[in-house]
């Protein structure tokens, strides 16, 4: 059955499933008028609104899962939970430390630290400005709560299509409230966690100590390295609370924590290969000439990928460490006004060490040393009246941010350039402009090679952001139904850049030329190796006439030719075949200052306690900021900011007679001057790349149609398109297999692509989670549960110009769970499996560096089970 039969199947189910579960909310009236349900609906808390309230009351689409969920599904971090979440995705790339969140269809790409994310990501309110920074295992976690379409009045900025807040378990007077968690699994998966408050003063100070540790071996093999040694798992932290009540109406929490995670990652393969090109006869590509004896490099077929076994020259590494303090004071001035002060200091460093060509030769691989330290205050003024509530704050942020990226080019690349890998051969360049540098005594440098082994192309960066904020929001009350919601939120910020870029090499510093001027220019397929310059124009027609000896050195005329390569001479930044990733380009300082108004507007009609049907208009934006990679000189450093506006209808209601919830939004997001990082077979190009349209449907439903069984369902459909995107990446796979023209490219001379009508990458159209729990029960001490989910995604682009051979299948996964509970000894055992058929699924891809034809796409995890041990305390 092929992908788009598999999407109409899905589709079938859910048009059958959605109303049948509304159907059977009515047909099981009678029965639950005779029957005595020993168990309801739960009650769900967030703090969405900067105030505790109860989800269903809400007007926001936002999920909630309490951290009692997350324990006894074995969600042990982001990646788990996404599936969750109706609209949420997270993907991982080249390294443990890049993930990407997206919701309803917007993300944002890891790979630029000049990026801020579109989803906006807090700890106890305490923004985390690095998307990398919430990856690690939720331990001692109260609940994780997802709020989707724009937050600018409340959150602020960097929340255009939402927020993540993960609230963790606090101290309590007199209630430790502790547990020790034990696992183990397959893969060597070890991993180890507790917490527990302590009193120190009776009803006025408390401590609460958390700790974790995880570890696993890899999931992908290595043909050099071994077996599972790509895809690890090493991470361990901790977290030290204090809760200091001096008055009833004065609590002060502070907290310090800090994680780390070092990690072997990211196995990737082909999934197109390019030892032919498909479409064309006689055309081979870079996987034929280095499987040949030349190189003798082992070369992974797409037909292998499931075997989950690749072939790097090195194990590319990641480490990363979070740490902050921060310090929460809120003080009731009376029964119906408070204050609240929220500071808090973090900082956050990484390293990634990353394979640029995927092949076990030595000629591309990057670093990136990245440091980011930051500081937030928050002061909040709360009244709650009888019909009237109101919130209002100041906002400060200041962040620093250092990072140092180097590109390093091997001992290998100067013969995979040498030996025509890049379309049709420089070497006929590079032997044409030594001839004439033999000729001229140097005055024309020479090529001497495409770049000398062991050459680092560096691009160091250093940012400092402030930001300041006002904002406000009114709850009124026009009736016992009906309530009205307005608010704004001004801010100001400002960003300062120093980007330089410098070359080091192994032996002394040398002036190569600029040789792609010359070769991009040329017809590879009507030029024989050896003579590519020949096509270039004035200057390959003064290299004939030279080597014919029509001209000879010391002639007028030879004068003139000489000057005919005077353009293609760049001192210091002559390694052209690499552009972008290397593209000569000045040292940076530049700024932005930006000012930005968001806000809300929402009605919500409440007709009962169980029903609450609203609508919403909202706008929220992500700051514009500085490029802090070498990316493509035609591109500016500076990038504005990316805005939503954004509307939504919901209905959230509970059927408490057929314990039944069902929670429906819809919606309707325009995204303008979106932030678009795009791979181009060398390097990202970064841009405002243009307006961006997402709407669609989510739907959120639990089901107890027994005493003991649970049905849950989360559903979105998400339709995402580019309604402009001219400066769009072209085809890179696709054309090179088959010889077509890439859609969108108006101007054969003009390496862009429009994109307009293209979806967004990694951005599936439908997904589903339909979960089924069974209680049982063996004795009045010791019972239990029986889970299993179902977990659908459509297929995606993984490469953002919908190259066709980046398509990504839609995957099934099914996840299974049994928790017994011995109530007597206050412990339980899950035994939990996650993709227990096994399923091979593709992440997130792109083209093969400097490998046109190629794709490649990373791994995602493979079957994994285990059990665990907790008890309480």
């Amino acid at each position: 059955m092929n992908s788009n039969n598999k999407l109409i199947t899905n589709k079938k189910y859910l048009s059958v499933l959605i109303p049948a579960l509304l159907a059977s909310s009515s047909l099981s009236l009678q029965a639950a008028e005779q029957e005595d349900k020993t168990h309801s609906l739960e009650v769900i808390t967030v703090t969405s609104q900067k105030r505790i309230q109860n989800l269903q009351e809400v007007p926001i689409a936002v999920t909630a899962v309490t951290g009692e969920t997350l324990t006894s599904e074995a969600i042990k971090d982001i990646y788990d939970l996404q599936a969750s979440v109706p609209g949420l995705g997270v993907f991982q790339s080249q390294s443990a430390t890049h993930a990407s969140f997206s919701i309803r269809g917007v993300g944002t790409s890891p790979q630029n630290y000049g990026l801020e994310s579109s989803v906006g990501l807090y700890v106890d309110g305490v923004y985390r400005s690095r998307q990398n920074a919430m990856i690690n295992n939720y331990v001692d976690v109260d609940a994780v709560e997802v709020l989707r379409g724009p937050q600018g009045t409340l959150f602020g900025k960097n929340t255009p299509m939402g927020a993540i807040n993960i609230r963790t378990v606090a101290p309590s007077h007199g209630d430790r409230n502790g547990f020790l968690e034990f696992t183990a699994g397959n893969y060597g998966l070890l991993s180890f966690s507790g917490a527990s408050s302590f009193t120190a003063v009776e009803d006025l100070l408390t401590f609460r100590v958390t700790g974790f540790g995880s570890q696993r071996d890899g999931t992908v093999s290595d043909i050099e390295f071994g077996e599972d040694v790509l895809n690890d798992r090493n991470r361990f932290g901790g977290r030290l609370q204090a809760l200091y009540t001096p008055s009833d109406d004065l609590t002060v929490r502070i907290v310090a924590d800090y994680s780390e995670i070092d990690e072997i990652c990211c196995g990737a393969n082909p999934t197109t290969n390019n030892f032919q090109a498909s479409g064309i006869p006689g055309k081979f590509g870079s996987d034929t000439l280095l499987s040949s004896p030349l190189f003798n490099a082992t070369i992974i077929k797409s037909a292998d990928f499931d075997e989950r076994m690749t072939a790097f020259s090195f194990l590319p590494e990641s480490t990363m460490d979070d740490s902050g303090l921060s310090a929460e004071i809120t003080w009731d001035i009376s029964d119906t006004l408070s204050f609240t002060s929220l500071s808090a200091y973090r900082q956050f460093n990484s390293f990634d060490h990353t394979e640029g060509d995927f092949t076990n030769l030595n000629m591309l691989d990057k670093t990136n040393d990245a440091e980011q330290n930051s500081i937030s205050q928050e002061l909040r003024l709360d009244y709650s009246g009888e019909k009237l509530h109101v919130i209002g704050g100041l906002y400060y942020f200041s962040q620093n941010l250092d990072v140092d990226g180097i590109l390093h080019v091997g001992d290998d690349f100067n013969n995979y350039v040498l030996n025509g890998a890049l379309q049709g051969g420089l070497n006929g360049v590079i032997q044409g402009i030594n001839q004439i540098s033999a000729l001229t005594g140097g005055a024309i440098a020479p090529a001497a090679s495409a770049a000398p082994g062991d050459t680092n192309f560096s691009a160091y960066s250093e940012q400092k952001h402030k930001s300041y904020a006002v904002f406000g929001q009114v709850d009124y009350k026009l009736s016992d139904e009906l309530t009205i919601t307005a608010g704004l939120r001004y801010t100001d910020e400002n960003k300062k850049l120093s980007n330089t870029f410098t070359e080091h090499y192994a032996s002394g510093a040398i002036h190569p030329t600029d040789i792609t001027s010359i070769g991009n220019r040329a017809d590879p397929e009507t030029i024989v190796p050896g003579s590519l310059l020949y096509s270039a124009g004035a200057a390959g027609a003064a290299l004939q006439m030279i080597q014919a000896g029509v001209i000879t050195p010391g002639t007028p005329a030879f004068g003139q030719a000489v000057q005919t390569f005077q353009p293609f001479q760049k001192e210091g930044w002559a390694f052209q075949s690499l552009a972008p990733a290397t593209s000569s380009r000045p040292d940076i300082q530049d700024s932005l200052d930006d000012e930005q108004v968001t806000g809300t507007f929402k009605l919500a009609y409440q007709p009962n306690d169980d029903t609450l049907i609203y609508a919403s208009y909202g706008t929220g934006y992500k700051s514009g900021g500085t490029n802090t990679d070498n990316i493509d000189e035609s591109f500016d450093p500076i990038f504005d900011a990316e805005t939503s506006q954004s509307f939504e209808v919901g209905l959230k209601k509970d059927f408490p007679d057929q314990a039944l919830r069902l929670n429906i939004a819809a919606h309707q997001t325009k995204v303008e001057d979106f932030q678009q990082a795009s791979y181009t077979g060398t390097g990202f190009n970064l841009q405002n790349a243009g307006d961006y349209d997402t709407s669609g449907v989510e739907v959120e439903g639990v089901w107890l149609p027994t005493d003991t069984l649970t049905v849950s369902l989360a559903y979105a459909f998400t339709q995402a398109e580019y309604e402009t995107f001219d400066k769009g990446n072209c085809w890179i796979v696709t054309p090179w297999h088959t010889g077509i023209t890439p859609p969108g490219l108006e101007n054969p001379d003009d390496p862009f692509c429009d994109q307009a009508g293209n979806k967004p990458v990694l951005q599936p159209e439908n997904t589903l989670l339909l979960q089924l729990s069974q209680e049982f029960e063996f004795t009045n001490s010791i019972y239990g549960t029986a889970s299993i989910d179902y977990n659908y995604r459509d297929d995606f682009y993984s490469e953002t110009g919908n190259d066709p051979l980046s398509k990504v299948d839609s995957s099934r996964l099914i996840n299974a769970r049994v928790l017994v509970t011995f109530d007597d000894y206050d412990f339980n055992l899950l035994f939990w499996g996650r993709n227990i058929t096994d399923e091979t699924t593709k992440g997130s891809g792109i083209p093969a560096t400097l490998q046109p034809g190629k794709m490649i796409n990373f791994y995602t995890e493979p079957a994994t089970y285990g059990v665990t041990f907790r008890t309480t305390f």
